[in-house]
């Protein structure tokens, strides 16, 4: 036990036991309680150590990078890796696993993209198309480029789109950002690549939203909208590449291009699927916490950081919680998403397929931002659960000082339970780098710690526990006018209604004042 892993497992049995040592002491039971007076001590005492001391996160990792690789959704390797998951949930001894099937609105397959600048120098470039989007002509175009300023978007196609035709226009950023930034940014990008589109232009080089590719000689591929296809090629380019470009037009250049970008689309949907599997609760096995990733990827490298990692912070949290032979009051269902990177399609194909026992759904937690440690639990818009959490991340110190916080993430997972009315609950990590290896070319298993694997897993496998088995329900599902009041609050109904994605009608809304 003299090992840093050793030291670790002390810290975690030592601070819990002091949080029932100073409840005793003080002769009070505080509230809400946490582990150390609600029963859950010895189990998640017992979890820690077989997840921290016995753990197989980092060679499923591994299996997961090297063996099975890409998992884009629809493809064979998102099936195999599905079938993967089928059969480590069955080896751990999960109960009821199975692949939940459901499908996609079309498939789509990468496969070639190249560019060089042919005038006024010579210029291979780096690009990699985006998903979801079509190809040029067999054999390439050639073609001049026009600048089109990504903040000015609207002004772009009313003044400009007229001499877009026969063009490969390229996203730059002049002046001011647009109010709301991101959001309206992607949003109108969609609008922009239509029009693009039907006034013939041939390419556009932008990735998710317009935004340049982060990093040195990396692209970043993903897709442009919620479940949407865009029949003009798009293509993410390394910055160097770009910004010589972007020099070459400043100073006045006519700069031509050729690229050639070919992917393969089908016609009509595709099957996709999520792996299930079970730890069915002891005392109220209706009621179930949802510990969930997705397992899908993109293709330019492994997937192993978005969201290999999170994958298997999910299997490990449950092979951490049956050898540690203590069962939870409530089920705990361990969920494999596939099609998150599409729009969440996975997620919310499991929510309609589970809409009749919605209301026993105490909670659902993801995995979801990059390969560093978890900093904070986003409590999906459920404030009122704040205090309880706090007791419990305050019993898992060892681990870092957790915050908790009711903000509502929607560009995981999490999403569609949290328009269900569910806590989804988002467990932020400090990833700095994760903005490189996002959608990349270098998202590969070198890019894991093993220490922090390790670390998330078991922070997953206890929380995950805590809420299944604490004498309470953690909270209750909410009608969804609160649903939408919340939503509002937090200023998130505009994107949802951008993307078709808000469900509630005019419900949040303020209702209008009378006059004075």
């Amino acid at each position: 036990m003299h090992t840093k892993l050793g030291i670790r497992i002390l810290a975690v049995v030592a601070a819990l036991g002091m949080a029932g040592l100073c409840l005793a002491q003080s002769g009070t039971t505080a509230t809400p309680p946490g582990p150390a007076a609600d029963g859950t001590l010895p189990a998640l005492t017992a979890i820690a150590g077989e997840a921290m001391m016995r753990s197989q996160a980092s060679p499923d990792l591994e299996y997961l990078s090297d063996y099975i690789g890409a998992r884009v959704t629809g493809s064979p390797q998102a099936a195999e890796a599905v079938k993967w998951a089928e059969s480590r949930m069955r080896a751990m001894g999960l109960q009821n696993v199975q692949a939940e099937n459901y499908s996609i609105w079309r498939g789509w397959k990468r496969i070639s993209a190249s560019a060089e600048i042919i005038s006024p120098v010579r210029q291979s470039l780096m690009v990699d198309s985006m998903g979801w989007v079509g190809s040029t002509p067999r054999g390439g175009v050639e073609a001049d480029v026009v600048p089109v300023n990504l903040f000015q978007l609207d002004d772009e196609i009313k003044n400009n789109s007229a001499n877009w035709a026969g063009k490969i226009l390229i996203m730059v950023t002049k002046g001011p950002q647009p109010r709301n930034g991101g959001l309206a940014m992607f949003v109108k990008y969609g609008e922009f690549l239509e029009k693009a589109y039907a006034v013939h232009a041939v390419a556009v080089i932008g990735g998710q939203g317009g935004a340049a590719a982060a990093g040195m000689h990396l692209a970043h591929t993903g897709i442009l909208g919620f479940a949407k296809y865009y029949d003009i090629p798009v293509v993410s380019m390394a910055v160097e590449g770009q910004d010589e470009i972007e020099r070459l037009l400043d100073q006045g250049k006519t700069v031509r291009l050729k690229m050639n970008v070919q992917n393969e689309v089908t016609k009509g949907p595709v099957e996709a699927a999520n792996a299930v599997g079970e730890i069915v609760g002891t005392r109220f096995p209706k009621q179930v916490v949802v510990v969930g990733a997705h397992l899908d990827a993109w293709d330019l490298s492994q997937g192993t950081t978005d969201n290999g990692f999170g994958s298997v912070c999910v299997l490990e949290a449950a092979r951490a919680i049956t050898e540690s032979h203590y069962k939870p009051l409530r089920t705990i269902r361990f969920v494999l998403f596939t099609g998150e990177e599409q729009g969440l399609l996975g997620s919310f194909a499991y929510v309609k397929q589970h809409q009749a026992d919605m209301a026993d759904h105490v909670a659902m937690l993801t995995v979801d931002n990059g390969q560093g440690p978890i900093v904070n639990l986003e409590m999906g818009g459920h404030a009122d659960l704040i205090p309880a959490v706090e007791r419990f991340t305050k019993s898992i110190q060892a681990f870092g000082d957790l915050s908790v916080n009711y903000h509502a993430v929607f560009d995981t997972d999490t999403g569609p339970f949290i328009l269900g009315g569910i806590p989804g609950i988002n467990m932020g990590q400090d990833s700095p780098e994760y903005r490189y290896t996002h959608h990349s070319n270098v998202d590969s298993f070198d890019k894991v710690k093993t220490e922090t694997l390790d670390q998330d897993a078991t922070v997953m496998a206890l929380t995950a526990f805590w809420i299944a088995d604490r004498p309470d329900r953690l909270g209750t599902t909410w009608p969804s006018e609160r649903t939408a009041r919340m939503l509002v609050e937090q200023h998130q109904d505009a994107l949802l209604k951008a993307f078709g994605l808000w469900p509630f009608g005019n419900m949040g809304e303020e209702p209008p004042q009378p006059n004075q």
